[in-house]
């Protein structure tokens, strides 16, 4: 049985006027960090975390009301508990919950040991479930929420070389479409944000390689690896662009169920469409043969 940090009485709900509040994880850099800044302001509060406080501290020169910064590893249940508590403790309530933290791995799924694809799972998946079902039990007592599921390209089709973090990323889109499905009855949102390459540090500081290089698949994992390296600083996305994007769907009260930013996401997923609606119009007839007779 989970513990839950909501005390037994319930917050009034949040006016319109009142400022929104944002839980996001991963803010030490990119998406996360330009998050926290735009939904400042926005006028809204904020509680920034990270495996790292420290590199949290210079944004607490933005505000010094408005935001909180916390040590949140999503493996560690503890430290998402005190985040949670510390969020409601300060402001009675949680509006947005941005489940933004993650890191990539690069590698055939033969080239990565089994440590690698532990791990990496643990934080893409089972960090943003862990996330999700500590703050659940204020949401419900709200009766509102909105769940921000940042996702990646490689989650509309993979790419060689990204097979575990990929599968990360479908597992969380996956789990977002049930959740969805379970919380609307309560007034709880779910929005799946499907970034395409931005220009981050995600290449240089959150990508971890293979534990083993196989020369066998040089050609495919080995060249998108190549391709990554060469694309590191001259990605066509802008974090803070993305980051306005997302704050102002949330303030315009919208949540789709998902949401591509940049061109090259919203390519991928129309190129998808097509390709999967052909697929499907070439099988339909050995489909329709696996059924009963009518």
């Amino acid at each position: 049985m989970s513990s839950s940090p909501v005390p037994a009485d319930t917050q009034p709900l949040r006016t319109p006027a009142e400022p929104r509040v944002w839980l996001i994880t991963g803010c030490s850099s990119g998406l996360g960090r330009s998050l926290v800044e735009r939904a400042l302001a926005a006028g809204d509060r904020v509680v920034a975390t990270a495996r790292l406080v420290e590199s949290l501290q210079p944004l607490l020169r933005l505000s010094a009301d408005s935001l909180i910064v916390s040590a949140l590893d999503v493996t560690k249940p503890d430290q998402i508990r005190a985040a949670v508590a510390e969020a409601y403790a300060a402001w009675g309530r949680i509006d947005v919950v941005v489940n933004n933290a993650g890191y990539g791995l690069i590698g055939a799924v033969e080239e990565c040991s089994d440590e690698q694809m532990a791990r990496n799972l643990d934080t893409n998946l089972m960090g943003p479930i862990r996330v999700i079902r500590a703050v659940l039990p204020i949401l419900r007592r709200q009766g509102s929420g909105h769940f921000i599921q940042i996702s990646a390209a490689a989650a509309i089709s993979n790419y060689a070389g990204f097979g575990i973090y990929g599968a990360s990323k479908c597992g969380l889109e996956g789990l977002s479409e049930a959740l969805r499905a379970e919380l609307a009855p309560l007034g709880i949102r779910v929005t799946i944000v499907q970034p395409g390459p931005f220009r981050t540090e995600f290449i240089s500081r959150s990508l971890e390689r293979a534990a083993t290089v196989i020369p066998e698949y040089a050609t495919t994992s080995g060249r998108f690896a190549q391709f990554l390296e060469r694309m590191s600083g001259r990605q066509p996305g802008d974090p803070d662009r993305a980051a306005a994007a997302i704050v102002d769907m949330v303030h315009q009260g919208k949540a789709p169920m998902r949401m591509a930013l940049g061109r090259y996401a919203v390519e991928k997923i129309r190129k998808w469409v097509q390709t999967r609606d052909a697929e499907a119009l070439e099988w339909s007839a050995t489909a329709a043969s696996a059924d009963f007779p009518p």
